[in-house]
């Protein structure tokens, strides 16, 4: 099967960013999340147990939050029992 790859970079403002996090939430509860941007579209479906991953980092005046989220189409994996994250 051919990949498909989609790549969006600029800077934003805080309220912008919350805006596209508030419509990834809504596609995460349709299971259905479509990007687009000059022409460049993909079509996501996320459904099942779906691996997450959050890391942040600070040195000096630079700083990070790396959101990931990964599935497959098929899986039947288990939850971890102890997964438990608090954001502030």
């Amino acid at each position: 099967m051919a990949e498909e790859k989609f790549v969006f970079d600029s800077l934003q403002d805080c309220d912008t960013i919350k805006n596209f996090l508030e419509a990834l939430i809504e596609g995460f509860e349709k299971h259905s999340i479509d990007l687009s941007t000059n022409g460049n579209e993909i079509h996501l479906e996320p459904q099942g147990l779906l691996n997450f991953t959050v890391k942040a980092k600070k040195k000096g005046t630079e700083n990070k939050l790396s959101i990931k989220v990964t599935w497959k189409e098929s899986t039947s994996v288990q939850a971890s029992e102890n997964a438990f994250l608090k954001v502030r």
